[in-house]
C-alpha cells in the first residue's frame, strides 16, 4: 500500500517535534497499584489493578481510571497494535483511519486522522479511555481531556519506553500478566541480536543510512536510531538529533555499507517510489551502498511503529545489516 510523503511527516516529525515538546517522554508503568505479591504457586491468582488509578501520562498529566476501561478508542496504529496484543479486542470501541493490524482492527469503527482524530466520533463511542500516540497534536489531547474523557498519551523515543508503555497499559487495564509476556519476548528478540552482534569489533561496525520518508532520515535520541545501534551498526545521521531533512551531498560524503528504505512508499508530488528515488539521486552510484546492492526495504509499519513488532523491526534490520550473524 502506498504511503505518501503527506501522511508519513505529520505522523514521524512534526508531532513528534512540536505535539510533546518539552514533555517528559520516559512512562514507566505505574507501581503500587498491584496486589501484593503471592507465592509461586500453582494456585496464585492473576496480578490485580487497583482501582481507581491515577497515572501519569506522557505530557505529564494525571489521568484516573475509576475501574478497568472498557470502552476504549485508540487514534493511534501503535497503541491499537499494544491493546490487540494485551488480548483487549472485545473492548476496543474505535480505532484510526490508519489501523491495519492486526486484521481485526481494520474492522473497527474509525474516528479520523492519527494527528487531528475527529472529536465527535470519539465521544460518540462513549469511551472511558482514549489512548493517544506520538502524532496526536497537544490542543487536540487538551480538548478531549476538557471534555472529561480518560486521555492518555504515549510519546516514545527509546526502545525502554516502549517496553514500559506496554506494561503501563497492562497496568490501566488490568492486564497485567499478559504485558509482562508480551515485553518478556521482545526482551528476547533484543538479547538475541546483541548476542549475535556482540563480536563486532568498533572498528568493523557498518555505517547504515536510513530513510523513512522521501527526503527524510532520523538521528539521534529516537527508537528508529536505537534499531541501529542495537544492530551493532552506525547510524551516519547520529551527528544528529530527531528527524531531519537529508542533505544528499552528506550522505555520499560519508558513503554508508548499507542503505535502509521504508518499502511501500511513493513520493505524491512526483508518484516515484522511495526506492528509485535512493538509486537515481545525482552521484549516490558511486556509494558503496549501491555500488554492492546492500539497499535493503523495511516493512515501513514495523519499522515506525513503536508498538509490540517494533523488536520484530530490530531483527530485519539486523539481518540486513550483518546477515551472515544474525539469521
Amino acid at each position: 500500500m502506498k504511503r505518501s510523503l503527506r501522511f508519513m511527516i505529520p505522523l514521524l516529525v512534526a508531532a513528534s517535534l512540536a505535539g510533546c515538546a518539552g514533555n517528559d517522554n520516559s512512562q514507566p508503568a505505574p507501581g503500587g497499584q498491584t496486589s501484593a505479591p503471592q507465592e509461586n504457586t500453582a494456585e496464585q491468582p492473576a496480578k490485580q489493578t487497583t482501582y481507581p488509578l491515577t497515572v501519569k501520562d506522557a505530557t505529564g498529566k494525571e489521568v484516573t481510571f475509576a475501574k478497568a476501561p472498557e470502552r476504549i478508542v485508540s487514534t493511534s496504529p501503535a497503541e491499537t497494535e499494544i491493546l490487540f496484543a494485551l488480548g483487549l479486542e472485545d473492548r476496543i470501541v474505535a480505532v484510526s483511519d490508519y489501523d491495519d493490524y492486526p486484521d481485526a482492527a481494520k474492522a473497527k469503527p474509525k474516528i479520523g486522522g492519527v494527528v487531528k482524530p475527529n472529536e465527535e466520533a470519539i465521544l460518540a463511542q462513549t469511551p472511558d479511555m482514549v489512548v493517544g500516540g506520538i502524532s496526536m497534536e497537544k490542543p487536540v489531547a487538551d480538548k478531549l481531556k476538557s471534555l472529561g474523557m480518560p486521555v492518555y498519551i504515549t510519546h516514545p523515543t527509546k526502545m525502554d519506553d516502549i517496553l514500559n508503555n506496554v506494561l503501563a497499559m497492562g497496568v490501566i487495564t488490568n492486564t497485567q500478566e499478559q504485558a509482562e509476556k508480551v515485553v518478556a519476548q521482545m526482551k528476547k528478540d533484543i538479547a538475541y541480536v546483541q548476542e549475535a552482534v556482540k563480536n563486532v569489533k568498533p572498528e568493523e561496525k557498518k555505517k547504515v543510512y536510513l530513510e523513512f520518508s522521501p527526503g527524510w532520515t532520523v538521528g539521534k535520541g529516537e527508537f528508529m536510531d536505537e534499531l541501529i545501534t542495537l544492530a551493532g551498526a552506525t547510524n551516519i545521521a547520529s551527528d544528529t538529533e530527531g528527524w531531519n531533512p537529508i542533505s544528499e551531498e552528506k550522505i555520499l560524503q560519508n558513503d554508508p555499507d548499507v542503505i535502509l528504505y521504508a518499502s511501500g512508499i511513493t513520493d505524491e508530488k512526483t508518484g516515484i517510489k522511495l526506492e528509485d528515488m535512493i538509486a537515481k539521486r545525482n552521484g549516490w552510484d558511486k556509494m558503496k551502498a549501491i555500488r554492492e546492492k546492500q539497499i535493503f526495504g523495511m516493512d515501513q509499519n514495523i519499522l515506525s511503529r513503536p508498538g509490540p513488532r517494533i523488536t520484530q523491526g530490530l531483527i530485519e534490520v539486523a539481518k540486513a545489516i550483518y546477515p551472515d550473524l544474525v539469521k
